[in-house]
């Protein structure tokens, strides 16, 4: 099993526990078009991002070092609005490894426009599950909970759901918040909506897609790849599902998915039967037309 009970932590040897974060997460702070400014507080905030990230506890699990899960987090600063307050874009990309493989699959590659913050060089970076102390911090605990609670659900069908009501939280904390990101009416596409469909049982389907896909299908590639690739395709059904009931006009959660894994299915289904390669090319098609093009390339 994965994950170490809560009730084994007490048996756990000090010497473990320093191991007990569950992210090893890498930061780059990107200024290029900021000018003529004291560049070492940038230093200074990807270094305080960083441990704030990996040094934090964000469950009641222990992870060793190789269960850690691999993500990275890009900020790129475009303002400065003042010598404290900042404004940008952030990406967050998750991966998690394959069973039996030296392969990473990625499970979330996600680009947030709504990146307003306050930081003073050297500051402590706060943050309370029970409050909004401060945007910066309660968007890093967001984007942890949602890494930790995808790979859990990669793992066990509705696994991240904890994860994922700690993210709700946070954003029901921020309501009163004068940055965007937060609330439902600044955009169809942003952290409120991002974790309504995770929580939603309308999307239900999308979750289960992630547990099979995932364990039932890239887990045993390498055993039995036929038999893997198939349940990977028959996975897909639950995304034409959504599609099709559109649960809501946006369905910000399945583009989320199909940003994650388009790439990567057109690997998978590469080496299909010509009658598999034509279902599957039909449903991803379909259920994300965007990359009609691109999906062509499984029946070349």
């Amino acid at each position: 099993m994965r994950r170490i009970p809560v009730i084994l932590i007490l048996l756990i040897t000090s010497v473990l526990s320093v191991d007990a974060q569950e992210l090893r997460c890498n930061v780059q702070v990107i200024t290029n078009q900021i000018q003529g400014t004291n560049k070492q507080k940038f230093t200074t905030l990807q270094r305080a991002i960083y441990e704030f990230m990996n040094g934090r506890s964000w469950t009641d699990h222990v992870f060793n070092s190789q269960e850690r899960i691999e993500a990275n987090i890009m900020i790129n600063l475009t303002d400065e609005i003042s010598s404290d307050e900042f404004r940008g874009t952030i990406q967050i990309q998750s991966r998690r490894p394959v069973f039996n493989s030296s392969y990473n699959t990625v499970l979330f590659n996600y680009m947030d426009n709504n990146l307003h913050f306050r930081y003073t060089e050297h500051e402590t970076l706060e943050f309370s599950e029970n409050q909004h102390l401060s945007n910066l911090t309660s968007i890093l605990a967001f984007y942890a909970y949602i890494i930790i609670g995808l790979d859990y659900d990669s793992f066990s069908i509705n696994g991240g759901t904890e994860f994922f009501q700690k993210a709700e939280a946070i954003v029901t904390n921020a309501q009163n918040a004068s940055e965007r990101g937060w609330k439902s009416f600044e955009g169809n596409r942003n952290r409120y909506w991002l974790v309504s469909n995770l929580r939603d049982s309308k999307y239900a389907p999308v979750r289960e897609f992630s547990y099979r896909y995932h364990r039932l299908g890239l887990d045993r590639m390498s055993e039995r790849p036929a038999e893997a690739r198939a349940e990977i395709a028959e996975s897909l059904y639950l995304l034409q599902k959504i599609f099709r009931e559109k649960p809501d006009p946006f369905m910000h959660l399945l583009q989320v998915v199909m940003d994650a894994k388009s790439d990567e299915m057109i690997n998978v289904f590469s080496e299909s039967n010509p009658d598999e390669a034509r279902r599957v090319t039909a449903l991803l098609r379909e259920v994300d037309p965007a990359n009609t093009p691109k999906y062509q390339r499984i029946q070349q």
